[in-house]
């Protein structure tokens, strides 16, 4: 094999530049298992090297070229052999020819745009990775690194109550009232349930938080319905004139900002879901959607210079063309 020039594979390592300061959250790995991975933001600049390091020093290492790419791309379940890439950038770090010892190459991708949150899900998965690769005549050295992108937004600037009645004819009447409509990840739902008529025998009342997850277009559609949370707000018989307050707490659970039609792939929904089981094991229920946001102020003084930068260009452009990321609600026009 060192006879054709081949030579021993070697070994290749992705580092950050900012390794060692930037923050790591988990995140779900399509196996259902929680890991740590580097957090970016929309706008900042992923920087670092690439390490090649020859596993027999002074043996000679021909390659076809070097180059590191950022990636960020949807995969659907369903359709495993197409992957669709909606950030594609590469960097070409060595021309064909040689090597005798280890190398570094340094990289930077500037101001990366990452429209999109990183999510797992139960049929699809969006994420964004940087890949460096070494082009062999036989067989390229591959190696990855994943990284986890999160979307800011700011406060929505309508956010009004929801408020319905909803019963059964000459059974049961019931009105129910939510804070808001729109909800950041750690925010808390305030409500309450007023009974207006109660003429069956209500044993248990709860409220859950389903995702409902959509992928596929057409008649290649599927929905994923999941039960993030199941919430008891009542155990035992209400009468007329009673009225239930909610509190729930949304940090505790995992959740993810509500996504609309994400790159006309997929998109993820959330709804409150207040369920009535009488004594007879009859269910009642009805649902109502609520938004989800994640909220920028928090992490402001972690984020990069660049990501401010970037985000003062995208609200600049959004208070003129009304320019709106996909997965954000429509009233949030800004980032921060």
């Amino acid at each position: 094999m060192s006879f054709f020039g081949f030579g021993a594979a070697p070994e290749l390592e992705l580092v950050l530049s900012d390794g060692e300061s930037r923050r790591r959250v988990e995140h779900k790995t399509e196996e259902g298992k929680k890991e740590k991975y580097f957090l970016f933001y929309d706008g900042e600049t992923v920087s670092g090297r690439v390490v090649l390091t020859l596993k027999q020093p002074n043996r000679r290492l021909e390659h076809q070229g070097i180059k590191v790419e950022f990636i960020g791309q949807i995969e659907l379940y369903y359709d495993r052999g197409n992957h669709h890439e909606f950030v594609s950038l590469v960097k070409d770090l060595a021309r064909p020819g040689e090597f005798t010892q280890s190398q570094t190459f340094d990289f930077e991708f500037t101001h990366v745009e990452k429209p999109y949150e990183s999510y797992t899900g139960q049929n699809v998965k969006l994420r964004y990775f940087l890949r460096a690769t070494v082009s062999r005549r036989l067989n390229d050295v591959v190696k990855e690194m994943d990284i986890v992108v999160h979307t800011l937004s700011t406060y929505p600037e309508l956010n009004s109550s929801i408020k319905m009645e909803v019963g059964i004819e000459d059974c049961l009447h019931i009105e129910f009232e939510y804070n808001k409509s729109k909800y950041h990840l750690k925010d808390v739902i305030v409500g309450k349930i007023y009974f207006l008529l109660v003429r069956i025998k209500i044993k248990h009342m709860e409220i859950d938080i389903i995702k409902r997850e959509t992928t596929g277009t057409g008649p290649n559609v599927y929905h994923e319905n999941d039960t993030i949370a199941k919430y008891e707000i009542m155990d035992g018989a209400p009468v007329r004139g009673e009225s239930i307050p909610i509190r729930l707490f949304l940090a505790g659970y995992e959740l993810t900002p509500t996504m609309r039609d994400i790159n006309k792939k997929f998109s993820v929904r959330y709804y409150l879901n207040l369920v009535l089981i009488d004594e007879e094991e009859r269910r009642y229920f009805k649902q109502q959607e609520v938004v989800l946001w994640r909220k920028g102020d928090i992490v402001r003084k972690s984020m990069s210079h660049q990501a401010a930068i970037a985000s003062q260009r995208f609200e600049g452009t959004s208070s003129h063309a009304e320019a709106k990321t996909p997965n954000q609600p429509a009233e949030n026009n800004g980032r921060q």
